[in-house]
């Protein structure tokens, strides 16, 4: 018996804005790219808005120009789901509060942690640093109070955030029975 050809999905691929993505990113006007790649300017317009589907010759001769592989153009973007309650515990030195990491341990650009804190929860007995160039802190339910050096403090409610330096020492405690935060470190205090 002979095996059944599969079929091809009925998914279209979109190219043409990976394209721009590449030759904005690279600095390149379209112009250039163009004039090197041995296509009009027109064209190559038509491409990046994905009115026309170039050839194989001419979807390698840009990559060869935007010196990436032609099987990026094609690749699947990256993306990771945490699904509501499975991030991983963390313990971040958080006291009296659960810290759930939203964002996969391997992402080294951003880290957020969603953390419930229990009464009296608190960062730690002193003030502390983590390696990250911005700490966001974003309250959800409660009342938190983040304080730092030279007695600076700020007191946040639900829907509040603060930015600052991560590398500036601080500290926080509930002023509420529970609340809950969501923490965004940037990069991942693990990156370093």
């Amino acid at each position: 018996m002979r095996p059944m050809p599969i079929e091809p999905s009925a998914r279209s691929v979109s190219i043409g804005p990976r394209v721009r993505e590449v030759r904005v990113a690279r600095g390149l006007t379209i112009e250039e790219v163009a004039s090197v790649a041995g296509l009009t300017k027109g064209f190559l317009s038509r491409i990046e808005r994905d009115i026309v589907s170039p050839s194989v010759s001419t979807l390698v001769a840009l990559c060869e120009v935007l010196s990436i592989p032609v099987g990026s153009l094609f690749a699947e973007p990256e993306v990771a789901f945490v699904a509501a309650g499975t991030g991983p515990r963390v313990n971040l030195g958080g006291i009296e509060a659960e810290e759930r990491l939203l964002t996969p341990r391997t992402e080294g650009r951003v880290q957020v942690l969603r953390s419930v804190i229990s009464t009296d929860g608190h960062g730690a007995d002193e003030l502390y640093a983590v390696s990250a160039d911005v700490d966001v802190l974003h309250v959800l339910r409660g009342r938190v109070r983040v304080d730092f050096a030279g007695d600076r403090s700020w007191e946040l409610g639900p829907g509040d955030s603060l930015t600052f330096n991560g590398r500036e020492p601080h500290n926080w405690r509930a002023l509420t029975d529970e609340a809950e935060v969501m923490w965004v470190l940037v990069p991942a205090i693990w990156a370093d």
